[in-house]
Protein backbone atom coordinates (compact mmCIF):
# COMPACT_ATOMS: atom_id res chain seq x y z
CA UNK A 1 0.00 0.00 0.00
CA UNK A 2 1.12 3.55 -0.71
CA UNK A 3 0.89 4.50 2.98
CA UNK A 4 3.59 1.95 3.80
CA UNK A 5 6.24 3.47 1.55
CA UNK A 6 9.08 4.92 3.62
CA UNK A 7 11.57 7.65 2.79
CA UNK A 8 14.89 8.84 4.24
CA UNK A 9 14.00 12.17 5.86
CA UNK A 10 16.45 14.51 7.58
CA UNK A 11 13.80 17.11 8.41
CA UNK A 12 10.58 18.75 7.24
CA UNK A 13 10.00 22.39 8.20
CA UNK A 14 8.39 25.63 7.05
CA UNK A 15 10.50 28.71 6.44
CA UNK A 16 11.46 31.22 3.74
CA UNK A 17 13.45 30.32 0.65
CA UNK A 18 16.84 31.79 1.50
CA UNK A 19 18.64 31.86 -1.84
CA UNK A 20 18.27 32.12 -5.59
CA UNK A 21 15.50 33.67 -7.66
CA UNK A 22 12.71 32.83 -5.21
CA UNK A 23 14.40 34.31 -2.13
CA UNK A 24 11.80 35.16 0.50
CA UNK A 25 9.08 32.81 -0.77
CA UNK A 26 7.27 31.01 2.10
CA UNK A 27 8.07 27.34 1.58
CA UNK A 28 7.86 23.90 3.11
CA UNK A 29 11.22 22.13 2.93
CA UNK A 30 11.34 18.36 2.63
CA UNK A 31 14.98 17.44 3.19
CA UNK A 32 15.89 13.91 2.15
CA UNK A 33 18.83 11.91 3.45
CA UNK A 34 21.75 10.49 1.46
CA UNK A 35 23.65 12.00 -1.45
CA UNK A 36 25.53 10.75 -4.50
CA UNK A 37 28.28 13.35 -3.88
CA UNK A 38 30.37 14.29 -0.82
CA UNK A 39 31.30 17.98 -0.90
CA UNK A 40 33.63 18.88 2.00
CA UNK A 41 31.86 22.20 2.69
CA UNK A 42 28.30 20.80 2.69
CA UNK A 43 26.22 22.24 5.56
CA UNK A 44 23.67 19.39 5.68
CA UNK A 45 24.00 16.24 7.78
CA UNK A 46 22.44 14.17 5.03
CA UNK A 47 23.53 10.86 6.57
CA UNK A 48 21.56 11.58 9.75
CA UNK A 49 17.99 10.75 8.84
CA UNK A 50 14.93 8.79 9.94
CA UNK A 51 12.60 6.56 7.97
CA UNK A 52 9.29 8.38 7.52
CA UNK A 53 6.17 6.75 6.12
CA UNK A 54 4.29 8.30 3.23
CA UNK A 55 1.38 9.20 5.53
CA UNK A 56 3.62 10.77 8.20
CA UNK A 57 5.20 13.04 5.59
CA UNK A 58 1.78 14.14 4.35
CA UNK A 59 0.55 14.88 7.87
CA UNK A 60 3.60 17.04 8.56
CA UNK A 61 3.35 18.92 5.26
CA UNK A 62 -0.37 19.56 5.72
CA UNK A 63 0.26 21.08 9.17
CA UNK A 64 1.89 24.09 7.48
CA UNK A 65 0.30 26.94 5.56
CA UNK A 66 2.69 27.40 2.62
CA UNK A 67 1.73 26.00 -0.79
CA UNK A 68 5.28 25.93 -2.19
CA UNK A 69 7.30 22.80 -1.42
CA UNK A 70 11.07 22.60 -1.89
CA UNK A 71 12.35 19.06 -2.37
CA UNK A 72 15.96 19.10 -1.21
CA UNK A 73 18.64 17.01 0.43
CA UNK A 74 21.15 15.44 0.33
CA UNK A 75 20.19 14.61 -3.21
CA UNK A 76 16.46 14.09 -3.72
CA UNK A 77 16.69 12.51 -7.18
CA UNK A 78 18.31 9.36 -5.76
CA UNK A 79 15.33 8.63 -3.49
CA UNK A 80 13.44 5.42 -4.37
CA UNK A 81 9.75 5.90 -5.18
CA UNK A 82 10.03 9.68 -5.01
CA UNK A 83 7.46 10.09 -7.78
CA UNK A 84 4.76 8.41 -5.67
CA UNK A 85 5.13 11.15 -3.07
CA UNK A 86 5.32 13.90 -5.69
CA UNK A 87 2.13 12.65 -7.35
CA UNK A 88 0.25 13.00 -4.08
CA UNK A 89 1.67 16.44 -3.31
CA UNK A 90 0.70 17.64 -6.79
CA UNK A 91 -2.80 16.24 -6.29
CA UNK A 92 -3.00 18.31 -3.10
CA UNK A 93 -2.28 21.46 -5.10
CA UNK A 94 1.32 22.17 -4.08
CA UNK A 95 3.86 23.94 -6.28
CA UNK A 96 6.91 21.65 -6.34
CA UNK A 97 10.47 22.99 -6.56
CA UNK A 98 13.61 20.89 -6.36
CA UNK A 99 17.19 21.61 -5.33
CA UNK A 100 19.48 19.12 -7.05
CA UNK A 101 23.10 18.68 -8.10
CA UNK A 102 21.81 18.03 -11.62
CA UNK A 103 23.44 14.67 -12.29
CA UNK A 104 20.24 12.63 -12.47
CA UNK A 105 16.94 13.01 -14.31
CA UNK A 106 14.38 15.33 -12.73
CA UNK A 107 10.91 13.86 -12.03
CA UNK A 108 8.21 15.26 -14.36
CA UNK A 109 6.06 16.47 -11.45
CA UNK A 110 8.59 19.19 -10.60
CA UNK A 111 7.51 22.77 -11.44
CA UNK A 112 10.79 24.58 -10.74
CA UNK A 113 14.37 23.30 -10.97
CA UNK A 114 17.28 24.86 -9.08
CA UNK A 115 20.49 22.99 -9.78
CA UNK A 116 23.85 23.42 -8.08
CA UNK A 117 26.63 21.74 -10.08
CA UNK A 118 29.78 21.04 -8.09
CA UNK A 119 33.31 21.96 -9.25
CA UNK A 120 34.81 19.04 -7.31
CA UNK A 121 32.89 16.66 -9.57
CA UNK A 122 33.31 18.48 -12.87
CA UNK A 123 34.36 15.22 -14.57
CA UNK A 124 30.90 13.82 -13.84
CA UNK A 125 29.23 16.83 -15.43
CA UNK A 126 31.30 16.41 -18.58
CA UNK A 127 29.82 12.92 -18.90
CA UNK A 128 26.20 13.66 -18.10
CA UNK A 129 23.94 16.26 -16.46
CA UNK A 130 20.47 17.70 -16.87
CA UNK A 131 20.16 19.85 -20.02
CA UNK A 132 18.05 22.66 -18.57
CA UNK A 133 16.87 24.27 -15.34
CA UNK A 134 15.12 27.36 -14.09
CA UNK A 135 18.21 28.46 -12.20
CA UNK A 136 21.82 27.39 -11.80
CA UNK A 137 23.64 28.09 -8.53
CA UNK A 138 27.36 27.41 -8.33
CA UNK A 139 29.37 27.68 -5.12
CA UNK A 140 32.71 29.47 -5.45
CA UNK A 141 34.96 26.79 -3.99
CA UNK A 142 38.05 27.09 -6.19
CA UNK A 143 39.06 27.93 -9.74
CA UNK A 144 35.42 28.30 -10.61
CA UNK A 145 35.35 30.44 -13.78
CA UNK A 146 36.14 27.69 -16.35
CA UNK A 147 33.56 25.47 -14.65
CA UNK A 148 30.92 28.21 -14.81
CA UNK A 149 31.54 28.52 -18.53
CA UNK A 150 31.34 24.75 -18.92
CA UNK A 151 27.98 24.66 -17.16
CA UNK A 152 26.70 27.57 -19.25
CA UNK A 153 27.25 25.41 -22.31
CA UNK A 154 25.73 22.30 -20.78
CA UNK A 155 22.72 23.59 -18.82
CA UNK A 156 20.36 26.12 -20.32
CA UNK A 157 18.81 28.21 -17.54
CA UNK A 158 16.83 31.40 -17.02
CA UNK A 159 19.08 32.53 -14.17
CA UNK A 160 22.71 31.87 -13.23
CA UNK A 161 24.01 32.52 -9.73
CA UNK A 162 27.41 32.45 -8.06
CA UNK A 163 27.44 31.87 -4.30
CA UNK A 164 30.22 32.34 -1.77
CA UNK A 165 31.59 29.23 -0.08
CA UNK A 166 31.49 29.07 3.70
CA UNK A 167 34.08 26.93 5.46
CA UNK A 168 34.83 26.96 9.18
CA UNK A 169 32.71 30.05 9.61
CA UNK A 170 34.53 32.05 6.93
CA UNK A 171 32.79 33.17 3.74
CA UNK A 172 34.81 34.12 0.63
CA UNK A 173 32.43 36.91 -0.31
CA UNK A 174 34.96 39.39 -1.73
CA UNK A 175 36.55 36.75 -3.96
CA UNK A 176 33.09 35.70 -5.13
CA UNK A 177 32.11 39.25 -6.05
CA UNK A 178 35.37 39.67 -7.99
CA UNK A 179 34.76 36.46 -9.93
CA UNK A 180 31.19 37.55 -10.57
CA UNK A 181 32.59 40.69 -12.14
CA UNK A 182 34.89 38.63 -14.35
CA UNK A 183 31.97 36.56 -15.58
CA UNK A 184 29.86 39.62 -16.29
CA UNK A 185 32.56 41.60 -18.13
CA UNK A 186 32.61 39.03 -20.94
CA UNK A 187 31.14 40.56 -24.07
CA UNK A 188 29.21 37.50 -25.21
CA UNK A 189 28.77 35.65 -21.94
CA UNK A 190 25.65 35.09 -19.90
CA UNK A 191 24.99 37.43 -17.00
CA UNK A 192 25.44 36.01 -13.51
CA UNK A 193 24.04 37.24 -10.21
CA UNK A 194 25.15 36.94 -6.60
CA UNK A 195 23.18 34.55 -4.40
CA UNK A 196 23.61 34.66 -0.64
CA UNK A 197 22.20 32.23 1.89
CA UNK A 198 20.04 34.94 3.44
CA UNK A 199 18.42 32.49 5.85
CA UNK A 200 21.79 32.19 7.60
CA UNK A 201 22.20 35.96 7.71
CA UNK A 202 18.72 36.25 9.22
CA UNK A 203 19.25 33.44 11.70
CA UNK A 204 16.30 31.37 10.46
CA UNK A 205 16.18 27.74 9.41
Amino acid sequence: MTAEIEYNIVEIFESLQGEGFNTGMPSIFIRFGKCNLACPWCDTNYNQFERWTFSRILRQVRSYGAKNIIITGGEPTIQPKLESLLDRLKADGYFLAIETNGLKTIPPQIDYIATSPKLLYQHKYRQRCIPSADEVRIVNDGDILPFCEQIERQIQAKHYYLSPCEQQGEMNLLDTVRKLGQLNQRLNGRKWQLSLQTHKLLGIE
